[in-house]
């Protein structure tokens, strides 16, 4: 089974533990007595990075499939277009 096969269920798993992630942060922040607003702030600000190193490997599958992804959307254009140029070679 190829990488793109599952792409967009590590899409949806990357961004949806990016966005637990930042929940998580806030919701400790506020725990300590800081305004919701600003510990939503510095919890966007923090995660990412966070999340960088904590889901490393979901983020390297999403990496792989996008490219996999872009090199097929490359192929397919370059073909159309030699289609459109009257290439019999396509």
């Amino acid at each position: 089974m190829t990488v793109e096969a599952h792409f967009g269920r590590d899409l949806a798993l990357y961004t949806a533990a990016r966005i637990a992630l930042v929940a998580v942060v806030t919701a400790v922040l506020v725990l300590v007595k800081i305004p919701l607003l600003v510990g939503l702030a510095v919890a966007v600000v923090v995660a990412f990075p966070l999340s960088l190193v904590l889901f490393r490997s979901l983020n390297q599958r999403v990496t792989a499939g996008m490219a996999e992804r872009g090199e097929s959307r490359r192929a397919e254009r370059e073909r159309l277009r030699a289609e459109l140029r009257g290439d019999e070679q396509a």
